[in-house]
């Protein structure tokens, strides 16, 4: 999914985020806007992964939920 595409729906996919990724808070998400840096960011912090390990799994998740 083109990520400037997913900031557009991003109101849509933050369930789908909220899913995956449960510690992250409703603001936290709201922050990310949909911005594929800003979620790894996120990502990144609050579960200790590195940052290309949150990059991947960001891509990925934009990559699953193409239909939004």
């Amino acid at each position: 999914m083109n990520h400037d595409i997913a900031e557009g729906k991003w109101k849509q996919l933050v369930g789908e985020a909220r899913t995956a990724w449960g510690e992250l808070t409703d603001d936290e998400l709201a922050k990310a806007e949909g911005r594929a840096d800003k979620l790894a960011g996120l990502i990144q912090e609050r579960y200790g992964k590195t940052r290309k390990q949150a990059e991947l799994e960001v891509r990925r998740f934009f990559d699953s939920n193409r239909d939004f």
